[in-house]
C-alpha cells in the first residue's frame, strides 16, 4: 500500500496519543529524582505536567550515542526532562525542530573556521552542546548534561542552554526572540533585553564580575540562552539583581520559579 503525505499526519497523530496515554515508566521516576533537580522542586501538579513531555520526547526523537556511548534509558529520560522544563508553562509542539538528540561519553572537539577580514584561520573548538537553526540536531556532553541536572543551583546547564536555542529557534531565526504573544510583549522584550545585554557586554569587556554568566556578550541569542540558565537555576538572584529581566522571562515561560527556592 503506498502512502501519501496526507496520511502522514495522521498516523503521527495516532502514535503521538498512543504515548501520551501510556503510563509513566515507574523506573523512571528514578531518574527524576536522582538526576534532574529542578525536578525535585516542582509541585506535585507540575511534576505530573512535566511527565508528558519527557515521554513524547523520549519516544519521538532519534537519540544517538556518539564516540561509542550506548544509551540508556536513563540518558534519554534525565535529558528530556531537562529539556521539558522549559516547556512546562508555555503553548509547545515537543520540539518540533528537533528531530535527533546525539550524546557524546564526554566534551568533545569540532573544526572551526574563523574569518577575520581577509584573514582565515583554522583551528579547534572545544564543546559540551551545540544546537543549530533548522532542523539539525541538539548535541550534549553525557557528564555535563547530567551534573547540570544534579546540580540546579549553579546558574550552569547544558540542556537547559541548547534547547533554549531550539525554542528561539522557532520562528526561523536565532536572535534571542522568541516567539512572543503581542506587540507590547515584542516592544518590551526588545527594551529589557537590549539593555541588559549592553550592561553585559559591558561588564564583560571591563572585567566586572556578573552573575549572568559572560559567554552571554556573545550575541543576543547567547545572551537568551545563558539568562534561560539563570532564571532556572538562580531565580531568586536573578529577580533582586535584574527584576525587569526576571520579569519577562517569567512572563514568557509562564513560570516563577523563585517561589521555589
Amino acid at each position: 500500500m503506498a502512502y501519501s503525505k496526507n496520511m502522514i499526519f495522521p498516523l503521527f497523530n495516532n502514535r503521538r496519543k498512543q504515548i501520551l496515554a501510556e503510563p509513566f515508566p515507574y523506573e523512571w521516576n528514578s531518574y527524576l529524582d536522582n538526576n534532574v533537580g529542578l525536578y525535585r522542586r516542582l509541585t506535585i501538579d507540575e511534576k505530573e505536567r512535566l511527565r508528558e513531555p519527557t515521554k513524547v520526547i523520549v519516544r519521538e526523537k532519534n537519540w544517538e550515542g556518539c564516540k561509542g556511548l550506548v544509551l540508556t534509558d536513563e540518558h534519554r529520560v534525565t535529558i528530556a526532562a531537562q529539556a521539558s522544563m522549559l516547556i512546562l508553562g508555555i503553548d509547545h509542539d515537543y520540539f518540533a525542530n528537533v528531530k535527533s538528540i546525539l550524546v557524546y561519553p564526554a566534551g568533545y572537539t569540532v573544526k572551526t573556521t574563523v574569518t577575520n577580514g581577509r584573514i582565515v584561520s583554522e583551528g579547534p573548538s572545544d564543546r559540551l552542546g551545540e544546537a543549530w537553526s533548522g532542523d539539525l540536531p541538539v548535541i550534549l556532553s553525557w557528564p555535563d548534561a547530567l551534573a547540570g541536572g544534579r546540580d540546579e543551583t549553579d546558574g550552569h546547564n547544558v540542556v537547559l542552554h541548547e534547547f533554549a536555542h531550539k525554542l528561539d529557534n522557532r520562528d526561523g531565526t536565532g536572535d534571542g526572540v522568541p516567539k512572543l504573544g503581542s506587540d507590547a510583549e515584542y516592544h518590551r522584550w526588545s527594551v529589557v533585553m537590549s539593555h541588559e545585554f549592553e550592561v553585559l557586554q559591558y561588564r564583560a569587556s571591563t572585567g566586572q564580575p556578573s552573575l549572568l554568566n559572560q559567554y552571554g556578550a556573545t550575541n543576543a541569542a547567547e545572551f537568551f540562552a545563558v539568562t534561560t540558565e539563570c532564571f532556572f537555576e538562580r531565580p531568586r538572584e536573578l529577580r533582586h539583581y535584574h527584576p525587569d529581566l526576571y520579569r519577562i522571562f517569567r512572563d514568557y515561560y509562564k513560570q516563577d520559579p523563585a517561589t521555589r527556592y
